[in-house]
């Protein structure tokens, strides 16, 4: 990212702030720490990346956020207010509408039963934003142009879809109300590779005709640094790494992002004959004096997780 386009974005006003977020389940006489003590934030019109392996926590971070899970602590706050404070019915529908989320699976987040028409128009009879049939029948044409659907679709249901067809539908369905923020929980991992890259370029079309901002949640590292401007890596509930994207392609310094970048394969037999694919065994990387690892900013804008000694040694290392 050119640097012009960095110190512009710093001066952005944060939309979004996550608080020391927890998600704790209870399982048996056990507790899953799905979440554990989120911290960062997501300025007005960018997209943030929240990238890492399965069962990290990033798609519960999600939920929690939009508060299909109420949180086990913490706080999100968009826009000023707390999510998760007492809200009423009047209040919660006016927050529903500020914010939309775009589910992983396109085959199983439509109700197989309701043609396309309803299924994007849902939230507009929710909200009451048709005046009348023709006004709503209208801005379903209007929504399925949008996402590079035809008005003829309206009338067919999703088992008549293709997977790429089905997550237009989906991007539709939270286009409609109108919202400022949009969580987009693995939105292409279904979908065929050349599928992949059309929702993905549509996403960011829409994000700059209409000013969306994107919460981002992937593991391909590769198509996050392609839409997001900053990325945050999470490994076991925790965020390990924070930075503008660019930069934490060019400088990772946590050994588990350097393990995700070092599996991205490129389109270059030589190189791919010779990549070592770099292995995180977190008993093998454990503070040596046993002090516990907190995100640091180890340069401008550039967060790790680590102990004070381990800090020390990265400033000496980074570059600017």
């Amino acid at each position: 990212m050119p640097r012009k386009m960095v110190k512009e974005m710093s001066n952005q006003e944060k939309l979004l702030e996550i608080k020391n977020l927890k998600q704790h389940f209870k399982v048996g006489k056990s507790t899953v720490k799905a979440v554990d003590g989120l911290t960062f934030d997501i300025k007005k019109g960018e997209t943030f990346g929240l990238v890492g392996e399965s069962g990290c926590g990033k798609s519960t971070t999600g939920r929690t956020i939009i508060r299909l899970y109420d949180a086990t602590d913490g706080e999100v706050i968009f826009k000023g207010e707390d999510v998760h404070g007492k809200k009423s019915a009047k209040d919660l529908k006016k927050f529903n509408r500020k914010m939309q989320m775009i589910f992983q699976d396109p085959y199983a987040s439509l109700n197989p039963r309701m043609t396309v028409a309803d299924i994007i128009a849902e939230g507009i009879d929710i909200h009451n934003l048709a005046e009348s049939k023709q006004a709503r029948m209208d801005k379903v044409h209007e929504l399925l142009e949008t996402v590079g659907l035809n008005k003829e679709h309206a009338n067919r249901y999703p088992h008549e879809f293709s997977g790429g067809q089905r997550q237009r539908i989906g991007i539709a369905r939270a286009l409609a109300v109108d919202p400022e923020f949009i969580i987009a929980d693995e939105p292409i991992s279904a979908l065929d590779v050349s599928i992949q890259a059309q929702v993905v370029n549509l996403m960011k079309k829409l994000q700059r005709e209409k000013g969306l901002t994107y919460l981002f949640i992937a593991h391909d590292l590769s198509m996050v640094k392609y839409i997001s401007d900053r990325i945050g890596v999470m490994y076991r509930g925790q965020i390990v790494e924070l930075a503008e994207s660019e930069e934490l392609y060019r400088n990772p310094l946590h050994s588990y992002t350097q393990s995700l970048l070092s599996a991205i394969p490129l389109p270059d037999p030589e190189y791919e004959r010779s990549r070592q694919r770099m292995v995180y065994d977190p008993e093998k990387n454990l503070p040596e004096n046993g002090e516990e690892r907190i995100l640091r900013e180890v340069s401008d804008g550039h967060w790790v997780a680590c102990t004070e000694e381990e800090y020390n040694k990265l400033k000496k290392t980074v570059t600017v």
